[in-house]
């Protein structure tokens, strides 16, 4: 009784699988699904709240002055002494502080580049998006091609088992025939539940990029019949990631500039009123100018040129690494291409040929001449080399589409 009910369980877990295979999402090509990713990529929104930013800092550096006016104030009198004679004294000023010799075009440098490097920044991130969609496509589209395989198998051995069944009821099969069958069939079953695992998980992986179920079909697209050949240090100098470490050099080399403009505090310069009463005399009120000057420090000076020679240092070195992280992905990629390429023949040819070998075997059983077990074997094989198949086709589409994105071509 209990074995009935766990297969009712089973039978209505794959009937609603079935159900959910009829009401797939359609099907959208790999340009589509990337853009679909992008509108509700947050790191997009991030970088580009960044980008605004420092655009508006850069706006706000061609102010006149490098600071916000300041206010002062002073109120004095006789009282406080003891006093009562009438001396009182009302003094207020403004001030401004003053950039100093190119300190503000080196501000409005400085934010303009950072601009200029989130803008790149957008542009890796979208790389990187266009890969991580790529790459999770590819592993749904894999496991919808094991499954297959193995409602194939299983179809094959309940098949058999059915066979083995009738033959033994009517004495025509030995027991240890049935006992094949019956395992047969039991481990096509146990990979069909697999199988299913691994395709919602990897649905679901995706799901995460899209915010929505979504199937990406990859086979369109991937052509690169009419694509200009372009040469590898080309691909290595329009490469986002190589740009974007370009850029926070720059953003660095103008952030030293700043350092060595900003060599001091910045002066503040503005001016006074004194409105006052003296004993004996009538109100006097009097106008005048102040100044600050902070003198250079060498304690003040030397952390920000440390930093800003540090950062420089910082972007140098990245920008370094990431042209050779760049380099050798490039020729990662196009010895994918190639292995990919030369997989989907060989593969295309084995799963032909194991196929005939099944059903050979399969012809031979039934005329006395091979064992259950080697027809199970081949027919084992068959389902593994085509799956292999589908699953070398599904690699040189994805090899395809990441060598055209490496050469800056959006497919």
């Amino acid at each position: 009784m209990r074995e009935i009910l766990l297969l009712s369980i089973v039978t209505f877990s794959f009937g609603i699988f079935s159900a959910n295979a009829q009401n797939m999402p359609e099907k959208i090509d790999f340009h589509r699904a990337v853009n679909m990713a992008w509108a509700v990529d947050p790191v997009r929104t991030e970088l580009q709240v960044g980008h605004h930013s420092a655009k508006a800092r850069s706006s706000a550096a061609g102010s006149w002055f490098a600071g916000g006016p300041t206010l002062s104030g002073e109120y004095m009198d006789d009282h406080a002494i003891g006093s009562n004679e009438g001396y009182t004294t009302y003094q207020g000023g403004v001030s401004v502080p003053l950039w100093l010799p190119g300190q503000g075009s080196a501000t409005r440098q400085v934010a303009s580049a950072e601009a200029a490097s989130l803008d790149e920044q957008l542009n890796v991130e979208y790389l990187s998006l266009s890969i991580r969609v790529l790459d999770g496509a590819a592993k749904a589209q894999i496991a919808q091609e094991r499954l297959k395989a193995a409602h194939q198998l299983y179809e094959y051995a309940s098949r058999i088992n059915s066979l083995i069944a009738h033959s033994a009821h009517v004495g025509e099969s030995s027991s240890s025939e049935s006992q094949i069958a019956q395992s047969e069939m039991e481990n096509a079953r146990n990979e069909q539940a697999l199988a299913q695992e691994y395709l919602e998980n990897s649905q679901a992986e995706l799901e995460v990029l899209f915010a929505q179920p979504v199937e990406v079909d990859l086979s369109h697209g991937a052509d690169m019949a009419h694509v200009r050949f372009v040469e590898p240090r080309d691909m290595e100098d329009n490469d986002p990631r190589v740009k974007a470490a370009h850029k926070n050099v720059e953003a660095a080399q103008a952030n030293m500039k700043l350092a060595r403009r900003s060599f001091m505090p910045n002066p503040e310069l503005g001016i006074d009123v004194i409105h006052e009463k003296q004993y004996g005399s009538p109100w006097d009120d009097r106008v005048g100018v102040n100044f600050s000057i902070p003198l250079p420090s060498e304690a003040r000076n030397t952390p920000i040129m440390s930093e800003a020679s540090n950062r420089l240092a910082s972007a140098n070195s990245q920008e370094i690494q990431a042209r050779r992280m760049v380099h050798l992905e490039i020729s990662r990629v196009r010895a994918r291409l190639m292995a990919a390429t030369a997989a989907r023949q060989t593969t295309r040819i084995a799963a032909a040929n194991m196929q005939k070998r099944a059903a050979a075997e399969e012809h031979a059983w039934r005329v006395g001449e091979a064992t259950l077990e080697t027809v199970m074997q081949a027919e084992q094989a068959a389902c593994n080399a085509q799956f292999a198949n589908a699953r070398a086709e599904v690699e040189w589409h994805v090899a395809t589409l990441r060598m055209m994105i490496a050469m800056g071509i959006t497919p």
